[in-house]
């Protein structure tokens, strides 16, 4: 193993750290300032650079930037007595490992060296990123059935419904069925239903003629012509209004449309692709969606599996993401522990791969040091795992309530983490189309406090009705409803 490298102007402190790291049975080298370091960079490397950032001649910063152009894997510690924003700014922008202010405890220093010589020593889990990335990345079975169908569609201009929960990779794997159709060529025209106003929808998907309404001054082409020969991807299709299915539908049976103010038909080539993350057959059900049209549409479903169903990718997602949001910032990748993996694979992750590629965006950005531990994730993240673990599913599918922990934690989540998990509960409930979410999660909610209540009461109900703020008969009514057991009576 090479030695650490130390580089600061005050010699006390290179001689404290020199001491501190023998006891550790580590080898250093010492400069007096970072001209002689750069020198010695000519014939020798070291295993981990520690530098301060103030110093005659050269800076720390101006070395960290020198040895990040010939070494970007290299860890370098910046130390400084200047423990003001800036600093920090310029050291992280400069990509060094970490940073520690003056005075530092010396066992602190020494733990944040040790952590920095692990991440030099050990072997990079990322790999060199190829040429051409991968467009859908996974190999869980629910996957490589995704996989399958792709590839069973490839020589088709079969009309495709894609469905599954929000987050899902709905839009990249209709964009892998036309890269992989016959019409690849041609364009690939997205466009989500749900974001566009009512009014201004029909004139978005087929377009309108001069002077059809106020404002429209020239002739405009809908998606459908910008999509001629194409695909058409219509994303959120379970929001489309009603009476724009019904235009919708033509389409998709004649094979042309009329532009908004037009009296001449336009045919349409192309082929439509067609997503969803509600259940369009209680839809149709409900008369919110037109059964001829759901028919039209789901000539073939294909249904993306939740990250749920597919943790075993959530390592390969995780890397993935992490170099790709590491090369749009111009950093070097930060690398999840074994023990950061572990808990990453075990969440629910509501908002299946969008919200992990958000976390890893976080991740980039805001955790400290290249290798990232549990500690280093997002607090709300953490603290609610521990406080509150996330509801299991049962097998009929809906969301049921942890057991109640033996024990009162001792470092109760803020209001800000339970809501936030309250909130990624419901939409994990919504967006798998889950009815009844209110009642559901209420009658939840109600049974954890007066479960709770009556724990610390002993199950006195009168106690715990007064501790709640409700009246006995509400607290009585509620135990018989919800079947909560251990209430004694009074």
């Amino acid at each position: 193993m090479k030695p650490i490298w130390i580089v600061d102007d005050d010699a006390s402190i290179r001689w404290v750290l020199e001491k501190a790291l023998a006891r550790e049975s580590l080898e250093t080298r010492s400069f007096a300032n970072a001209h002689d370091a750069l020198a010695a960079f000519e014939h020798d490397t070291p295993q981990v650079l520690v530098s301060d950032i103030r110093m005659p001649g050269e800076s720390g910063i101006e070395l960290l930037g020198a040895v990040k152009a010939r070494h970007p894997g290299l860890p370098v510690i910046i130390i400084t007595a200047f423990s003001d924003l800036d600093s920090a700014v310029a050291s992280f922008q400069g990509g060094a490992f970490d940073y520690l202010a003056k005075p530092f405890d010396i066992d602190k220093a020494v733990s944040l060296i040790r952590r920095a010589l692990e991440e030099s020593l050990r072997e990079a889990s990322v790999e060199a990123a190829p040429a051409e990335t991968p467009e859908i990345l996974g190999h869980a079975p629910a996957m490589q059935e995704v996989f399958r169908a792709i590839g069973r569609l490839s020589q088709s201009n079969v009309t495709v419904l894609i469905t599954g929960e929000s987050g899902t990779g709905k839009e990249l794997v209709a964009r892998a069925l036309h890269k992989h159709s016959p019409r690849a060529a041609q364009p690939f025209i997205a466009l989500n239903t749900a974001a566009i106003p009512k009014d201004l929808l029909e004139s978005e998907l087929f377009g309108h003629e001069r002077g059809a309404f106020t404002g429209a001054q020239a002739m405009r082409r809908g998606r459908f012509e910008q999509a001629e020969n194409g695909t058409l991807f219509l994303d959120e299709i379970g929001d489309m209004p009603f009476d724009l299915q019904t235009r919708l539908l033509r389409v998709l049976s004649d094979g042309h449309f009329y532009r908004v103010g037009g009296h001449q038909p336009v045919k349409a080539n192309v082929r439509v692709i067609a997503a969803t993350h509600q259940n369009l057959e209680q839809r149709v059900r409900d008369g919110m969606f037109r059964e001829d049209l759901y028919h039209r549409l789901n000539v073939i479903r294909l249904r993306l599996p939740s990250l749920r169903e597919r943790s075993d990718d959530i390592p390969i997602l995780a890397r993935h993401f992490l170099v790709q949001s590491a090369r749009q910032l111009g950093v070097e990748p930060k690398r999840l522990s074994e023990s950061a993996m572990r808990f990453l694979s075990g969440l629910e992750l509501p908002g299946n791969v969008r919200q992990l590629e958000n976390l890893c965006n976080w991740i980039t950005v805001m955790a400290p040091g290249q290798t990232v531990e549990v500690k280093d994730l997002p607090r709300d993240l953490t603290q609610g795992q521990a406080a509150a673990p996330a509801p299991h599913e049962s097998a009929a599918g809906m969301a049921t309530a942890p057991a109640p922990a033996a024990a009162v934690p001792a470092a109760p989540v803020s209001p800000e983490g339970w809501i936030a998990l309250l909130e990624l509960q419901a939409a994990g409930m919504l967006g798998a189309g889950q009815m009844d979410v209110m009642d559901t999660l209420g009658r939840q909610f109600e049974s954890a406090l007066i479960k709770t209540a009556l724990k610390h009461t002993h199950g006195r109900k009168n106690d715990a009705a007064m501790r709640l703020g409700i009246g006995r008969n509400t607290i009585t009514r509620k135990i018989v409803e919800l079947g909560i057991d251990g209430a004694q009576d009074e």
